[in-house]
């Protein structure tokens, strides 16, 4: 699910981060390794891909809405087909229906069949015996009324009801009447019969009837629209490609639409309040160009039909990537001068990369969520880099990093997690701002020719598919030719993270210089990692390139140089998902500052200078110099710590100040 909000983006993760709940129950995996037997523990049940009895092939919809009781009364044809064993039993997941009809359609005959309904799923006995050779529909009529669902919500998507009337009675002036539905994780089956997991793929057609005034919006193109002669209008969307259940969305309002297109053949266009309706280019104008930028870096084109955007009032998420027809919260309507301080181009680009991870390749279960959220958090990440430089994109990355330590601190889990108590526990900075960070150390692992290679390929090879972990391993294998169990182990299939002591030696009598790194972190759940790492020596005013592979929990390597060093710049790409202490002196952090060329690079050395601006005058020079640093983050790291140097530089700092209160072009 993607609620990312730049700044508040990342807050709104770190809500989501829940700690894992406490269990009465300890369930115990015993797995025999030849001689010996390894026991884990786990304080909760082991989540297993649903098993898949049917295959739904196709659903068809015909809904509308009674806005008074906010119901929703529907009729639902589903086809399936058992997926490989003979049944005679079908179990369609439906929640809180009054049930009025469910029946069997086979060459025009309508047979009545036995059902029990629960509230939750409809257990149905079919006719007879089906094959995985025969195909078969199903018709439910029902009405669903999500008001009455004793459903909650989660840290990450507020409320479980699946389909939400807004100001139905159209009673609040400062609020549009709307309705608009919620499907992730597990809630389309809360306004019509389906088969509810992310494993399953279906196509659709829903038809939804509402008043003339007001529009529509679902997944796939517009088919049809008919006037009914009653002061109702019928609109007919049909998705001819397959997609999860919980993609599923209506949207019905009254809205402000702005066209727009990429490639002069891809409707995309975006659906605001009226007010709203002037500044909406500048909201989501740049959406063609993400379009391209990530057509082109994947490999692979855009795969549906239209990308469409629509902001909703009182929304239980951030915003969520239905295929084709994505919701916004209402926080992206903004004026012109609202986005002077923020705009919300993270979570556009979030959930547009969705329609790639997630939408045409799905995880198969909940545990493997990564695979959709980790891959949209770094897509934020491409399109930076793409629109606007490395460093506005390493700047990212950093904010990733900090706040996956922070929930670190108090929750450490698997990446891929296949035992939790609540599936919504799986939507936590692990699963986003972690997750984008190993894909980076990935893509700097193996390169980026690889790196977008084996994206390719995988996106091609399980296009329409819903997939594990291990597809993405393979897929990377199979590019690369190399073995990345050790990569997919540490990182997606293990907790925690390294924490690195780093220590630098030089003797001149030998002309060495020795790095020492330490893995600190503890053994109870972590692993000892297997980091290959650049380094950079600057010696002599030229940069001496090395590389280590940290593997052992002390490690020592020693290099030959001409003289003593400038700076050891240990993961000189600043790629690496870790804590870190490094031992580096003021003239070290001082050299780093000026000569080594990343944001990270600067970012980190004025931190550590910053430590220590109030008593070394060589740090509070650096201090005072990153007040002009070229990148909005150093300056304002810089003005943090103006305290410490104001004795010493008080009528600088106040001509730097005033000048960047006039000038900057960055208002944060």
């Amino acid at each position: 699910m993607a609620a990312l909000l730049r700044n508040f983006f990342f807050l709104f993760i770190l809500a989501s981060c829940t700690a894992q709940k406490a269990s009465e129950n300890v369930y115990q995996k015993t797995i025999s390794l030849d001689t010996i037997s390894v026991s884990a523990a786990y304080a909760s049940p082991y989540q297993p891909s649903e098993t898949r009895a049917f295959d739904l092939l196709h659903t068809k919809l015909d809904v509308r809405f009674d806005w008074n009781k906010q119901h929703l009364n529907g009729k639902a044809e589903l086809q399936l087909k058992p997926y490989f064993y003979p049944i005679n039993t079908l179990i369609l997941d439906a929640k809180g229906f009054d049930l009025h009809a469910v029946s069997l359609q086979n060459n025009g005959c309508i047979t009545a069949l036995k059902h029990r309904y629960d509230g939750l799923e409809i257990t149905i006995e079919l006719d007879k015996t089906y094959s995985r050779k025969d195909t078969f529909k199903i018709f439910v009529e029902y009405t669903a009324k999500p008001n009455d669902l004793m459903v909650s919500g989660s840290d990450a998507i507020a409320s479980g009801k699946g389909l939400y009337f807004i100001d139905p009675l159209d009673e609040d002036p400062e609020k549009p009447s709307q309705i608009w539905t919620q499907g992730e994780t597990e809630s389309s089956s809360c306004w019509f019969p389906t088969i509810d997991i992310p494993s399953e793929k279906m196509t659709q057609e829903i038809s939804i009837t509402v008043k003339e005034k007001y529009l529509t919006l679902s997944n796939g193109e517009l088919i049809y629209q008919t006037e009914n002669g009653d002061g109702t209008r019928t609109d007919i969307w049909a998705m001819n490609k397959q997609h999860a259940p919980y993609l599923t969305m209506i949207a019905v309002g009254d809205f402000s639409v702005i066209e727009d297109t990429w490639r002069d053949s891809i409707d995309v266009n975006y659906y605001v309040e009226k007010e709203y309706a002037p500044h909406a280019m500048q909201i989501f104008g740049k959406t063609p160009e993400m379009l391209e930028c990530f057509s082109s870096v994947l490999g692979v084109d855009y795969p549906w039909v239209k990308y469409h955007q629509i902001v909703v009032r009182d929304y239980v998420s951030g915003a969520m990537e239905n295929t084709s027809a994505v919701i916004h919260g209402g926080f992206v309507q903004q004026t012109a001068r609202e986005m002077i301080d923020e705009n919300n181009e993270d979570i556009i680009s979030h959930e547009l990369f969705h329609h790639w991870f997630g939408d045409l390749v799905t995880c198969e279960s909940w545990s493997n969520l990564p695979l959709n959220e980790s891959f949209a958090t770094y897509g934020e990440y491409i399109w930076r880099e793409h629109k606007h430089g490395r460093e506005s994109a390493d700047y990212h990355l950093q904010e990733m990093l900090s706040n996956y330590i922070y929930e670190s601190q108090s929750s450490q889990e698997d990446m891929i997690r296949y035992y939790f108590d609540d599936k919504e526990d799986m939507f936590d900075g692990h699963s986003y701002s972690k997750g984008g960070r190993i894909l980076h150390m990935l893509r700097k692992e193996v390169g980026d020719l690889a790196f977008y290679s084996s994206l390719e390929h995988y996106l091609t090879k399980h296009a329409y598919q819903s997939v594990e972990i291990h597809d993405l391993r393979i897929a990377f294998e199979e590019i690369t030719g190399r073995d990345l169990n050790w990569f997919f182990n540490q990182w997606f299939l293990a907790s925690g993270h390294p924490n690195l002591l780093i220590k630098h030696e030089y003797v001149d009598s030998t002309k060495t210089q020795s790095i020492i790194v330490e893995q600190k972190q503890t053994r109870d759940k972590t692993p000892i990692y297997r980091l290959p790492l650049a380094v950079d020596l600057y010696v002599n005013g030229g940069v001496q390139k090395e590389t280590i592979l940290v593997s052992e929990r002390y490690n020592s390597f020693s290099f030959d140089v001409s003289q003593k060093p400038d700076l050891v710049n240990v993961d000189a790409e600043k790629m690496l998902l870790c804590e870190k202490n490094d031992k580096k002196s003021t003239q070290e952090w001082s050299f780093q500052y000026y000569n080594a060329p990343l944001y990270l690079d600067r970012f980190e050395a004025v931190v550590a200078l910053g430590k220590k601006a109030r008593k070394d005058s060589l740090a509070a020079s650096v201090v005072l110099s990153a007040l002009n640093d070229p990148f909005w983050k150093v300056r304002s790291i810089a003005i943090g710590n103006l305290e410490a140097i104001i004795g010493l530089y008080e009528t600088q700092i106040k001509i730097d100040l005033i000048a960047l209160a006039s000038s900057d072009v960055n208002s944060t």
